[in-house]
């Protein structure tokens, strides 16, 4: 008798665990996964809302361009000179600014020089 009731008291801990380690991967699917994609709707959200004219865009599709208008549901962006799309707002993001890649620095003559006689003694 008594040794059906340490099976039942064992058998009820290891349930309990499995029902924290249950909770406990919810948990962190909800820090690694869900929370860090709310947070990136509601920056993309917040950027749309503070769209203007003259803004440079890149649509969903891969088609970059600057804003002309924007209406409530649907935002005109001109492509090239004379070219315009109607698109919709939802499929309109911020453009990455590109930033200049830095200028490699002339070399002289002799720099140039001692390069060729280096590849020489090489030979």
């Amino acid at each position: 008798m008594l040794n059906t009731i340490l099976a039942q008291a064992q058998a009820q801990g290891s349930g309990m665990s499995g029902l924290l380690m249950i909770v406990a991967m919810i948990a962190i699917f909800y820090f690694v996964m869900i929370r860090p994609q709310n947070k990136k709707q509601k920056e993309i959200k917040r950027q749309r809302e503070a769209m203007k004219n003259g803004d440079r865009v890149v649509t969903a599709g891969g088609i970059h361009g600057k804003i002309r208008d924007i209406k409530d549901a649907t935002v005109l962006i001109e492509v090239a000179p004379g070219v315009s799309l109607k698109v919709d707002k939802a499929s309109v993001y911020p453009a990455v600014e590109e930033k200049a890649a830095p200028k490699a620095e002339k070399s002289s003559k002799k720099d140039k020089a001692e390069v060729v006689a280096e590849s020489e003694d090489k030979k």
